[in-house]
Parts: C-alpha cells; sequence; structure tokens
C-alpha cells in the first residue's frame, strides 16, 4: 500500500518507517499539518495516518479540508487524545478508525490490514507483462529497467486497465468507469492527474512504454520500440 503519515513525532515516524516498509508499503511522511493536507489532496494514497495535534493546522481540520473536497481515502487517526468525546469526534469527521497512543504496532498493522481490506487496496490481481515493464497487481510493483516500484491502488487499476488492452485507444469514460466504478461521481480531470503520475511512474523505471493521448477521445499505452 501506498501511505501517507502525518505526524509531527519524527522519532514515530522513523520507526513505523522501518516496521511499514518491511511488510512492503511504500510510505510518504508529512510533519506539518498544512503540508500533509497539500499531500492528502493529490488522491494518490492508499491509505492516510493522521495525527491530531499537528503544527500549523490540526488533525481534525485536516480530515475535514479532505473529505470537503471529495477525498475518500480511508484515514486511520493516531493521537493521544482518547477520550470518548475525541474519539467519536474523530470519527464523525471522517476517520475511518481511531488508535490511541501509545499503541502496539502489531494493532496498527491489523488495522491497516483492515481498512486495506475494506477499500479493496489488497484485492488480489494478476501479473501483467507489457514491453519492457511488468506489474504485480497482488504487490501493486511496477518493475521496468531501472527498477521497481510501488503504484497507489487507482495508479495499479488503471495500468492494469492499459495492460489488459495495449495499443488500444481507449475513451475517456471507459477508463473512468473500468477505474473509478460505472456509478462513481468522480470529474474528468482526476483522470488527467492520474495519467499524469502514470507517465512519471513508467520514467521513473525508465520504461520506454508511453501514454498517447488521442485528443477528444482518450488514451493509448504504446511501445516506442515498435513502430
Amino acid at each position: 500500500m501506498r501511505i501517507l503519515l502525518i505526524e509531527d513525532d519524527q522519532k514515530l515516524c522513523e520507526a513505523l518507517r522501518f516496521q511499514l516498509e518491511k511488510e512492503h508499503h511504500q510510505i510518504e511522511i508529512c510533519h506539518d499539518g498544512r503540508d500533509g493536507l497539500d499531500l492528502f489532496l493529490q488522491d494518490a494514497y492508499d491509505l492516510v495516518l493522521l495525527d491530531r495535534m499537528l503544527p500549523t493546522m490540526n488533525g481534525l481540520l485536516v480530515l475535514q479540508k479532505a473529505r470537503k473536497a471529495g477525498i475518500a481515502t480511508p484515514v486511520l487517526m493516531i493521537t493521544a487524545l482518547g477520550e470518548l468525546y475525541d474519539r467519536v469526534e474523530g470519527l464523525d469527521n471522517g476517520a475511518d478508525d481511531y488508535l490511541i497512543k501509545p499503541f502496539a504496532y502489531e494493532e496498527l498493522s491489523a488495522r491497516i490490514r483492515s481498512l486495506g481490506r475494506r477499500s479493496g487496496a489488497w484485492e488480489p490481481h494478476d501479473t501483467f507483462s507489457f514491453g519492457d515493464i511488468t506489474y504485480a497487481g497482488d504487490l501493486r510493483e511496477l518493475s521496468g529497467p531501472g527498477g521497481s516500484l510501488l503504484l497507489s491502488g487507482r495508479e495499479g487499476r488503471l495500468l492494469e486497465v492499459f495492460l489488459q488492452n495495449p495499443n488500444t485507444v481507449l475513451r475517456r469514460m471507459v477508463i473512468l468507469s473500468r477505474v473509478w466504478g460505472a456509478d462513481a461521481e468522480v470529474e474528468e480531470g482526476n483522470l488527467d492527474t492520474y495519467i499524469h503520475f502514470l507517465r512519471k511512474r513508467l520514467r521513473q523505471v525508465k520504461s520506454l512504454l508511453y501514454l498517447k493521448t488521442i485528443r477528444g477521445i482518450g488514451y493509448s499505452l504504446e511501445d516506442s520500440h515498435v513502430f
């Protein structure tokens, strides 16, 4: 899973990074509320671990603003504020789960797995290959000539759609339906954002594949080796 950790305790962050990376998660860390909100709003993560007491903007306000912007990424609040009122307030404002400090890492790990199952982030997938890349859907790992990296759930689903239909022009509405769901209320601009993310991932693994824009229609995954 791609996890965003918004927490100002740097020692805790490094301890969690070590443990989570051992479990093959990809972690991005932010120590500040406002900067954390900017990352949250990118909608590029499978899970957000959110502290409640943060500099510049408290975690509850970060959560409120993200939910108001339509970001549905699961959120696990981790905080020292453990009174019943605090837990209810966090859940009522959009948190999916609430973990009180101090906590055992084993409990955090179990809650992450639970949220991953609920959101579909850990659904089993096949392995796909095309051109110079391989994508292992169960791990959400993209491999190419320049190495490997993990994709977010949404990036992975988008890549799978293209890998199932290489060298094929896919219409925008078809892609939106397959990646977000036929009944999902999603702005078309979200697709452009994730196309940008996916192009970046392909560059990072030094792939020669490219996502070609078919103006006014959609996109096609093509191999620059083929002419």
